[in-house]
């Protein structure tokens, strides 16, 4: 269509306005849909809340790790000790897992994030997350979980690790033994950590960071191990570098030394170098 100084209009359709509405739409809650965080647990773990008033899992310690390493420590140095079952699996919106149709005591077998309790005290959770989760996630993945957790008379463990190139400090890097662990607590927290805190200007991010805030928002006791190391993949001094963590108080309760810690371990780092090679 021509205007009378001859410029050429597009002519606007509402049926074409409204389906690049619908579209948008579309778009938004796909979007939406990819930062989807959801849990599920087994029928055993939800029957333990029939007795609950707030029908949340009873816990009493939360082990929350982040990464391979952190995920290698629990598996390694915690798990050995006593038997853990597989009870739920936080999934991600974007996260690729197949998601068929099984039973209620099954997960995802290639889910990242995975739920274990103590079976001789099914109040001692812990939380493998080897995925990464996307900002936008952060808050949502926090609150989703612990919205099933109980919060009287939790605490709360974190671990995870980055590169020690993250760190700053005052003094020379190459003169700070490598890999090394720092601590970030709650005001709620009596105990104190098993190491050194956190100096400024350093910060935690990502979902180690959303964690402890939100436990300390809701002033559930909590502690944050942050492993600096100068491996980013699965690796022996990096796992071994947790150790301080088993004094803690609520880990002495149910964890012993054993032998089998060190066998554990080079089996998930032999299992890892596999896995890498078959993907390079």
């Amino acid at each position: 269509m021509a205007t009378f100084f001859g410029e050429v209009v597009s002519a606007f359709s509402r049926a074409v306005d409204e389906e690049e509405e619908d579209e948008d739409e579309e778009i938004r809650r796909e979007l939406a849909g990819r930062r989807d965080v959801t849990i599920q647990w087994s029928s055993e773990s939800r029957s333990s809340t029939d007795n609950s008033a707030s029908l949340s899992i009873p816990c009493s310690t939360f082990l929350v790790a982040v990464g391979e390493n952190a995920a290698g420590f629990l598996k390694s140095f915690v798990q050995c000790c006593g038997s853990w079952e597989l009870v739920g699996a936080v999934t991600l919106g974007n996260e690729r897992v197949h998601r068929q149709h099984t039973s209620e005591k099954q997960f995802p077998a290639d889910s990242s994030c995975l739920l274990y309790r103590l079976t001789s005290d099914p109040t001692i959770l812990s939380c493998h997350c080897t995925c990464h989760v996307a900002e936008d996630q952060l808050f949502h993945w926090a609150e989703k979980v612990f919205e099933t957790i109980q919060k009287r008379n939790l605490s709360v463990i974190v671990l995870s690790s980055s590169s020690v190139t993250e760190y700053k400090s005052s003094r020379s890097i190459p003169s700070i033994p490598v890999p090394f662990l720092r601590a970030l607590k709650t005001n709620t927290l009596q105990e104190l950590p098993q190491c050194q805190l956190l100096e400024q200007p350093n910060v935690i991010s990502g979902l180690p960071a959303a964690v402890l805030t939100h436990c300390q928002v809701q002033q559930i006791p909590a502690v944050l191990y942050h492993c600096y190391s100068d491996v980013a993949a699965l690796d022996t001094l990096t796992v071994e570098a947790f150790k301080p963590v088993l004094a803690s108080r609520s880990l002495k309760s149910f964890v012993k030394v054993t032998t089998q810690s060190a066998e554990i371990l080079q089996q998930l780092v032999d299992a890892n170098k596999i896995q890498s090679n078959l993907y390079t």
